[in-house]
C-alpha cells in the first residue's frame, strides 16, 4: 500500500518505520525485501511499515480488535480493575472479564484507544484520488476519478468484513457504523462512475446490509429506506448474475416482510410479487439452477400467504399448489443437502397451510 502508516511517527528507534537506507552498491542492504528506490544521493527510502505490526494486506489487527466479536474495536471500553479492552456493546453482556475472569466493577470508555482504531482505518485502507498527470492539471477536481490505493484489500471490503463479524456477534452499532463509512465512500465513487455496474452491485449489497442493521435495531423505517435504495441500484443489473438476482429478490422480500408486520398487506403483496417476478425471470434464463426454483417456490408461498390474509382464498390456494408443484418436481443431487433441507422446510410450511387453510399464518422469514 502506498499511503504512509498513521503510526509511523510513534515508532521507536531501530524499528521498521520509514528511514533512509544508504546503498553502497546496487544490492538491497535492508534485508526486509522492500523495494528500494534510489535518490540523487545514492540513498533510498524503505516503504512505510506499521511499527506496531499491523499489516494492511492481511489485517493482523492485534490489540485493535475485540476478542468477543473479532472485529475492530467500536466504542472501546476498559474493564475496571483488570483494564482489558473490548467493544462497549460486547463487554456490557459480561459480569466477568472474558480474558482474565476478574469481576467487572465498572466499564470506562477508552477514547485514546478508539482514536487509534479510527486512525488505523483511515491510514491503512483509505480511498484516495488518482495522481494528477500532466494532462489532468487543468481539469477540475470534481472530474478526477476516485480509485482505491490498496487493490488487494480495499477499504470497502475491509469495512464490510469488520461489519459482518460485528453483526454476527450482535454488535449491531459497530456493524452499522462500519457499513455507513463504506456507503459514504461508495456513494462518492458512484457519482463519478455512474455507469459502473460493479459499483452499483457493491453499493446495493452494502445498503441491504445496512437495512439489516436497522431492522435488527427495531428501526423499520430506516431499514425500508435502505432496502429500497438497495433495490434501486441492483435493479440496474443483469439477471444473468444469479448472486445479484438473489440479493435483489431478498431485499424486495424484506421490504414486504416489514410492510406485512406493519399491517400494510397490499404493500407487502406488491413487494413479494416483484420479488417473484425477478426470480421467475431468472429461472427462465437459468432453468437448471435448482436453488432458483426453490426461491420461486418461496416467493409463491409469500404471495399466497398474503392473499390468504386478504381473504383471497382462491388465489392463495392456487399459489400454494403451484409452489408445492415446483418443489415436488425438483430432483436434487444428494450432495446438495443444504438445498434439500431448505426445500423440505418450505414444503412443510406449504402443506401446513393447505391443512390449516382456515387459520391465520405468519409470513415466511426472508430468504
Amino acid at each position: 500500500m502506498s499511503s504512509a502508516c498513521p503510526f509511523a511517527g510513534a515508532a521507536p528507534a531501530g524499528s521498521v518505520c520509514p528511514m533512509k537506507v544508504v546503498i553502497t552498491d546496487n544490492k538491497d542492504q535492508s534485508g526486509d525485501g522492500d523495494k528500494i528506490e534510489k535518490d540523487d544521493k545514492n540513498a533510498a527510502v524503505v516503504s512505510p511499515k506499521c511499527p506496531f505490526g499491523y499489516d494492511s494486506q492481511t489485517f493482523k489487527l492485534g490489540p485493535l480488535s475485540c476478542v468477543v466479536c473479532q472485529a475492530l474495536l467500536f466504542e472501546s471500553s476498559k474493564c475496571v480493575p483488570c483494564s482489558h479492552k473490548f467493544c462497549k456493546a460486547c463487554i456490557s453482556r459480561f459480569k466477568d472479564c472474558p480474558l482474565c475472569g476478574a469481576d467487572i466493577e465498572s466499564i470506562e470508555p477508552d477514547t485514546e484507544l478508539q482514536d487509534t482504531v479510527d486512525s488505523f482505518i483511515e491510514g491503512h485502507a483509505r480511498i484516495r484520488r488518482s495522481p494528477i498527470t500532466a494532462d489532468q492539471k487543468d481539469v477540475a477536481s470534481e472530474s478526477k476519478n476516485v480509485t482505491y490505493e490498496d487493490a488487494s484489500m480495499e477499504r470497502g471490503a475491509f469495512l464490510v468484513q469488520q461489519a459482518m463479524r460485528a453483526f454476527r456477534s450482535q454488535n449491531i452499532e459497530s456493524a452499522k457504523s462500519r457499513l455507513s463509512l463504506c456507503v459514504e465512500d461508495m456513494r462518492k465513487q458512484v457519482e463519478l462512475s455512474a455507469d459502473s455496474l460493479e459499483l452499483c452491485s457493491q453499493l446495493g449489497a452494502v445498503l441491504g446490509m445496512l437495512g439489516d442493521c436497522c431492522r435488527a435495531m427495531g428501526d423499520s423505517g430506516s431499514a425500508i429506506n435502505y432496502y429500497k435504495e438497495s433495490v434501486g441500484f441492483l435493479s440496474k443489473l443483469s439477471i444473468s448474475d444469479l448472486e445479484l438476482v438473489h440479493t435483489l429478490s431478498v431485499s424486495l422480500n424484506k421490504i414486504g416482510d416489514l410492510k406485512y408486520y406493519d399491517g400494510d398487506l397490499q404493500a407487502a403483496r406488491s413487494y413479494y410479487s416483484q420479488s417473484l417476478d425477478v426470480r421467475q425471470r431468472a429461472v427462465k434464463e437459468n432453468p437448471k439452477v435448482m436453488s432458483q426454483v426453490v426461491d420461486v417456490a418461496v416467493s409463491l408461498a409469500k404471495v399466497a400467504d398474503v392473499d390468504h390474509s386478504l381473504g383471497e382464498n382462491n388465489l392463495a390456494l392456487d399459489g400454494f399448489q403451484e409452489a408445492i408443484k415446483c418443489l415436488d418436481s425438483l430432483s436434487l443431487d444428494p450432495k446438495e443437502s443444504g438445498l434439500e433441507q431448505r426445500r423440505l422446510s418450505v414444503l412443510e410450511f406449504l402443506h401446513k397451510q393447505m391443512q390449516e387453510y382456515e387459520t391465520s399464518a405468519s409470513p415466511i422469514t426472508s430468504t
